[in-house]
């Protein structure tokens, strides 16, 4: 763990404001597009924002915030501690930098269908990305995925793993996602990260976020609450609008399978 007042360190959280993009290519055809944000957020560097920022606190409430027991296991143990158990269980690298790509609270409300973790070795190297997926039905399960050791810092990461939990009821689980993640890094002015899901057939949806990148600062937080006003409300608002329009285009749910057994699915690579 790095010790606050290193500058660098200092200077590693970010905002990044873009669009996130679906396509779901059949049965129906179907695309929608809206604006948001998220915070890059150093899980080190959590409390130094919280003094630093006036908008932004840490566990306590503010026009943003960020609550631990919205993650992981949904307790207080600290989401430092949380990521790192679950390295070490998977036989990963633990003890470098951990940084959390996330929609934060807003007024007190936050729905994060998609929260991302870039895990990185003492070294610096990023070793695993933990993918945090949550439902509307409250449920939460996560994807722990190795990155090749010998990844040079900032190169696209391609991964894949297999479907385990249920998202959309418009969606099968009998299906494989595939990642393809630019990590965020202080010298690119911008991120990406694009999910494919692909049943035996080929694609069937496929979702993207392309965001800048902006320091994280009291005017970039007010500035982006005034172009995103109410963002994570707008957010589960339009999930539920966009599946009436699946349904009106003859789409019908599928029968909600229970929640797996295992808060998350860890994926190694091959050893040779």
């Amino acid at each position: 763990m790095r010790v606050p007042g290193d500058q660098a360190w200092e200077q590693t959280s970010a905002l990044y404001a873009g669009e996130v993009t679906h396509r779901r290519l059949r049965p129906a055809r179907h695309r929608l597009r809206y604006r948001v944000f998220s915070l890059l957020l150093d899980l080190d560097e959590l409390p130094s924002l919280a003094r630093r920022l006036r908008l932004f606190s840490f566990n306590r409430f503010n026009l943003v915030s960020l609550y631990e027991r919205d993650y992981g296991a949904g307790d207080r143990q600290g989401l430092r501690a949380y990521v790192e158990t679950q390295l070490r269980r998977a036989g990963l690298p633990a003890g470098g930098a951990i940084r959390l790509l996330t929609m934060p609270r807003i007024l007190g409300y936050a729905f994060n269908p998609l929260s991302v973790y870039f895990c990185h070795d003492r070294d610096g190297a990023l070793r695993a990305i933990l993918y945090e997926v949550n439902n509307t039905f409250g449920e939460r399960h996560s994807y722990l995925i190795e990155v090749d050791a010998g990844t040079p810092a900032g190169a696209t990461v391609v991964q894949r793993c297999r479907k385990h939990f249920h998202v959309s009821p418009f969606l099968a689980r009998d299906m494989d996602y595939f990642f393809r993640v630019e990590p965020p890094v202080a010298s690119r002015q911008s991120f990406s990260i694009n999910v494919v899901a692909r049943d035996a057939t080929g694609p069937v949806l496929s979702a993207r976020f392309h965001a800048g990148r902006r320091p994280l600062s009291d005017l970039a937080l007010a500035r982006v609450l005034l172009t995103h006003p109410l963002l994570t409300l707008k957010v589960l608002a339009g999930i539920h609008w966009e599946a009436l329009r699946l349904f009106a285009k003859g789409l019908r749910p599928r029968t909600k399978p229970a929640a797996p057994d295992q808060l998350m699915t860890v994926v190694r690579l091959p050893r040779s």
